[in-house]
């Protein structure tokens, strides 16, 4: 099928199921993309099929960087000093650019004077030029089955030079059959195949794809890096487009929604626990999973992208329930028994331990066969389940011992701010071995 401009062609090609082959498509592109590139008078670009694509411009590759300008000479200039920078950053592969000069425009100014002595017409010539060049539709030859339609154009092999037009031959003339080259002055000239535009104004759109093991932000910070040191004029603007621009926009609402999330989840303890200080020690919790599920991402050589982004919100609801059992236990046991925090919070663990670790092992094992699974989709599956299974797992080590030192930590500021003795902090925990 066609792409918008008259040089360009995209082709689908439809793999075997994932169960009947060992490879995926990235690996498939990656074989063919050094005997395609090695064609004669074609560039080939490769990238597998997106479900969800952001942007509506049709590129060659999956990331694109957009330069813009009111002036299309200033773009002719800088469009290609942008594409050549770019192919010399390393990372980068399958660059390319939508800004194609490489058209050949014709200008035909007819000798009326000399056509009128020859008996020739405008129409004429017009009509002789349309019949050789302009596909003309003639006719249509219907069958039982199908229909054809019947174009009129000359052959191929006289479409390729100027120089053809010698070979055109207008109606026959009182003078007999003259070239149209013979009444008329040809003008050649190099003109982009199409003009772009983003918005209103022109712009010129850099396409991309990653090299194995680099990441989008890798890949940002050295295109921003190499536009400094461009050092193109302001009236130039450049800026990232289509799925990088989703993915700039998404990290830069991402702490905000974290942010909320965390403020929610504070105002609903602060209400539930009658506590201003004590929610703080259940959301301390969190790092600890942030940083397993970064971890496990890491050592599975997977990308931080918007699925596993999902995993890591989902556990901020998963982790603090160790939290929330122990301090919940604690907190009733100080106000119904009147026993000390330390007292306290060492009662809770030892009881607690045995629901905290079940509702662990149970998300845990729930998340496995997203981080483990295989088959159609497992791609888009696997960031999610890796992250919460590393999350699950190194939070589940470091809260049972932190969780505790936290609570008697900030019960004790909380006494010094009320301006209280600690008398009350350390009643009862005589009791507890190597209490404080």
């Amino acid at each position: 099928g066609g792409q918008g401009a008259t040089n360009t062609a995209f082709v689908y090609i439809a793999l075997k199921p994932l169960t009947e082959r060992k490879i995926s498509a990235a690996n498939i592109i990656n074989r063919l993309r050094p005997k395609l590139n090695r064609l004669p008078g074609a560039s080939v670009f490769l990238q597998p099929a997106q479900d969800i694509r952001i942007g509506g411009r049709s590129s060659n590759a999956l990331y694109q960087y957009t330069l813009q300008s009111d002036s299309a000479k200033e773009l002719a200039h800088w469009g290609p000093i942008l594409l050549n920078a770019m192919r010399r950053l390393p990372g980068l592969q399958d660059v390319n650019s939508d800004q194609q000069n490489g058209g050949r425009d014709l200008f035909l100014t007819y000798d009326r004077t000399t056509s009128a002595k020859l008996g020739l017409t405008v129409q004429s010539l017009d009509t002789a030029l349309y019949n050789s060049f302009g596909q003309a539709e003639v006719s249509v030859i219907r069958t039982q089955l199908n229909q054809y339609y019947v174009i009129l154009e000359v052959a191929a092999q006289f479409l390729q030079s100027p120089e053809n037009l010698r070979d055109v031959y207008p109606g026959a003339s009182t003078n007999g059959h003259i070239p149209i080259a013979a009444v008329s002055t040809s003008q050649s000239n190099t003109i982009p195949l199409s003009i772009n535009h983003t918005g209103l104004f022109p712009s010129v759109t850099v396409s991309f794809n990653l090299a194995p093991n680099v990441s989008l932000s890798d890949a940002t910070a050295r295109i921003e890096q190499m536009q400094r040191q461009l050092g193109a004029p302001t009236s130039l603007r450049s800026f990232f487009s289509g799925t990088m621009l989703g993915y700039q926009q998404s990290l830069s609402t991402m702490p905000i929604l974290v942010l909320t999330a965390l403020l929610a989840v504070y105002i609903v303890l602060g209400i539930l626990y009658e506590n201003l200080i004590h929610p703080i020690t259940i959301i301390s919790t969190l790092p600890s999973a942030g940083v397993g599920a970064m971890l496990a991402l890491t050592l599975s050589n997977g990308d931080l992208n918007v699925i596993s982004i999902i995993g890591i919100v989902l556990l901020i609801g998963i982790v603090k329930k160790n939290a929330i059992m122990m301090i919940d236990f604690a907190l009733q046991t100080e106000r119904q028994e009147g026993k000390g925090p330390a007292d306290a919070i060492f009662q809770a663990c030892m009881l607690r331990f045995r629901p905290i670790l079940m509702t662990t092992m149970s998300a845990l094992f729930g998340a496995l066969p997203l981080a483990l699974g295989t088959g159609t989709g497992s791609e888009l599956r696997q960031p999610l389940g890796i992250s919460i299974v590393g999350g699950l797992i190194v939070s589940q080590l470091l809260t049972l011992y932190t969780t505790p030192v936290l609570y008697l930590a900030f019960d004790r500021l909380r006494l010094r701010m009320r301006g209280e003795k600690l008398d009350e902090f350390h009643r009862g925990a005589g009791s507890v071995p190597g209490g404080a």
